[in-house]
């Protein structure tokens, strides 16, 4: 597993909002989509609200790669599905960057949203 430098580590994961890319079959990107990235330790984490069915989450099981821009870094990254073992620490990573939005905030620490939990691996 490659790992994050420093830099691009606290850029990202201090960033608001996050595009992510994933690529489709043909290696191609797919239209960027906003979301809302955390840090859990020494890696960075997404989910889809709507889980495992959420279209753009469904797009990086494509091929498992695509691309991320947040905090003035773009950066080619694989999707790995997190271990459930770290879902309280991203729960807790999203309550305490977004929780001035707690009636959004809840929709990504259900269930559905924790099954849909990927790990940004910088490529």
């Amino acid at each position: 597993m490659k790992t994050w430098n420093g830099s691009d580590l606290e850029h990202i994961g201090g960033a608001e909002e996050l595009a992510l890319r994933s690529e489709r079959g043909d290696g191609s990107l797919r239209d960027p989509v906003t979301m809302w990235v955390v840090r859990a330790g020494d890696q960075l984490y997404v989910r889809s609200v709507k889980g495992t069915d959420g279209p753009w989450y469904r797009g990086t099981r494509s091929r498992h790669q695509g691309r991320v821009e947040a905090g003035g870094v773009r950066q080619e990254v694989a999707f790995r599905e997190a271990d459930p073992g770290v879902y309280t620490r991203v729960d807790a990573a999203y309550r305490d960057k977004y929780g001035r939005y707690p009636d959004i905030v809840q929709h990504v620490l259900t269930d559905r949203a924790r099954a849909s939990t990927l790990r940004l691996e910088p490529r």
